[in-house]
């Protein structure tokens, strides 16, 4: 495990620090060099506009990261109350009434449906984090909804009811904390998915310019050069690998410690 956890926090760690403290160690902009371009004072080289790369990778994280980050936490305020809800009251028509549109967003392709919101509108990070949370908080809630139901079976929460508990006190107090482990694993995989969907639409020019300072676009605006400066592609595309694999070995080592306490 300690391995598995360490190998985690060195995956997740350089490209988070990277992306929340790179920009204030940037600099300003020197002089433009010739696009693709190898030394001369940068040492990962320049881009296709002649940007000194290390100061892209410094600028690029923030974007990814951050819309990621909050695109997740934002489709689990959604989610987390809507599955408790359905799981919980008993009602058969308030929970067609919360899950049947969702089932019909969850049946669109994720990344289709942010292609067509950004040929009507031109989203910026705030919207695009917008769309990623819309897109995953139908999968989110159906998890939520199904791992409650099992917890709301339980003889413990008959026994709340008998007793009069209040409902939020049943469902957050008891039901919200035994999803703990679900919602961990799922937030490990879910955070991978989300990750996949902003570099993607970066990568299509969705949320960010065309020359923007974003790892996902840097991939995608370099790759022309990739056999010349080679570093321009390869780093930030490692930096994007390392945050999802380091933070699946992270929520799946904490997971594994928790089920031998």
């Amino acid at each position: 495990m300690k391995p598995r956890f360490a190998l985690g926090a060195l995956l997740l760690g350089v490209p988070l620090v990277l992306a929340l403290l790179g920009p204030l160690f940037a600099g300003e902009p020197g002089p433009r060099a010739a696009s693709f371009t190898l030394g001369g004072g940068h040492w990962l080289g320049t881009d296709f506009t002649g940007r000194d790369v290390w100061r892209q990778v410094l600028l690029g994280g923030r974007s990814v990261v951050l819309v990621a980050l909050a695109a997740t936490v934002l489709a689990y305020l959604v989610a987390l109350p809507v599955g408790l809800v359905c799981a919980l009251t008993g009602r058969a028509w308030l929970e067609e009434l919360l899950m049947r549109p969702l089932d019909v967003l969850l049946a669109v392709p994720s990344l289709l449906t942010i292609l067509l919101v950004a040929s009507v509108l031109t989203p910026g990070p705030a919207g695009l984090t917008l769309l990623v949370a819309l897109v995953n908080i139908p999968d989110a809630a159906r998890i939520v909804r199904a791992a409650a139901a099992e917890v709301a079976s339980r003889p413990a929460v008959e026994a709340l009811r008998m007793q009069g508990e209040s409902w939020w006190r049943t469902a957050v107090g008891y039901v919200g904390r035994s999803l703990g482990r679900t919602l961990a694993a799922d937030a490990g995989v879910r955070l991978t998915g989300v990750l996949y969907l902003v570099a993607t639409a970066a990568f299509l020019g969705v949320g960010v310019g065309p020359d923007a300072s974003d790892w996902a676009v840097m991939v995608d605006r370099n790759r022309t050069g990739l056999f010349v400066q080679p570093w321009a592609v390869v780093v930030p595309a490692l930096l994007i690998v390392a945050l999802t694999m380091g933070s699946n070995l992270l929520v799946d080592a904490l997971l594994q410690k928790r089920r031998r306490a």
